[in-house]
């Protein structure tokens, strides 16, 4: 890979995956955006080349259909340029569980969980060969609280932090950086997706400011970056607790308290 290899970033054409794209562009790494909105790209496009003289390619794509998705992913398969890939597309659907269709929770699940899956799926070969390279999942702390009520969406951005964590466990040392970014509430357009009203929020941050930390994240090679986390000590506990169970997952019997009477 060149020494500031391309970045092909998903969902670009607007809020956290337009930022990244900017910022990338004026660490001068070339692009490659993926996302639906060609007229939007090609703004950006247009703006960037203009301002900092890197590459930028383009390539529209709905990543719920099979085609368009199998077409990003010969991207990243041929193109070994790229050592970044950034999954940044997802969005959420309107209503609660039970006011949303079989076709919705399908087409959320698609976007938000399976193309970043096939996406790193795809590209995870061709870094481990290499040593080198990149992961960026976009996931939120939805997925740590399913208390906030958001059931699929939350679900799928469990699934990215899973995901990351063990590529993570599976690929940091075959040299390959993964990296989680949980947002909290971030002004962006998938508010309206979900048919509410942003500002009526008690706390929203600025997408700007939610890219610069998860780059500072990146830059120190953090695996779960949480931009809105105050204390990260509390991320620190609630990870030695989650791994202080896993040895007394091997048993063979049931745990006492399921034989006692009731």
């Amino acid at each position: 890979m060149p020494n500031k290899p391309s970045v092909l970033i998903t969902g670009a054409s607007t809020g956290i995956g337009a930022v990244y794209v900017d910022r990338f562009a004026k660490r001068g790494h070339d692009l490659v955006l993926v996302a639906r909105d060609r007229v939007r790209m090609e703004a950006l496009a247009g703006r960037l080349r203009q301002e900092t003289g890197v590459a930028v390619d383009i390539l529209r794509a709905d990543l719920t259909d099979v085609g368009d998705l199998a077409h990003v992913e010969a991207r990243l398969r041929d193109d070994h340029s790229i050592g970044i890939l950034v999954n940044n597309a997802g969005t959420a659907p309107a209503g609660g569980f039970v006011d949303q269709s079989a076709e919705e929770i399908a087409r959320i699940v698609s976007l938000n969980a399976m193309a970043p899956a096939r996406l790193a799926s795809t590209v995870a070969p061709r870094f481990a060969q290499a040593r080198e390279g990149a992961i960026v999942n976009i996931g939120s702390v939805v997925g740590l609280s399913p208390e906030y009520g958001s059931t699929v969406y939350g679900a799928t951005k469990a699934f990215i932090l899973f995901l990351s964590q063990s590529l993570h466990a599976e690929l940091g040392s075959k040299g390959v950086y993964v990296q989680a970014v949980l947002p909290a509430a971030t002004r962006t357009e998938i508010w309206e997706h979900a048919g509410k009203d942003v500002d009526k929020l008690p706390a929203v941050m600025e997408v700007d400011e939610l890219v610069d930390a998860a780059l500072a994240g990146f830059d120190r090679r953090e695996t779960v970056t949480i931009p809105p986390l105050p204390d990260a000590d509390q991320w620190t506990d609630f990870e030695a607790a989650r791994k202080a169970m896993i040895p007394n997952f091997n048993q063979v019997r049931a745990a006492e308290r399921y034989h006692s009477a009731a």
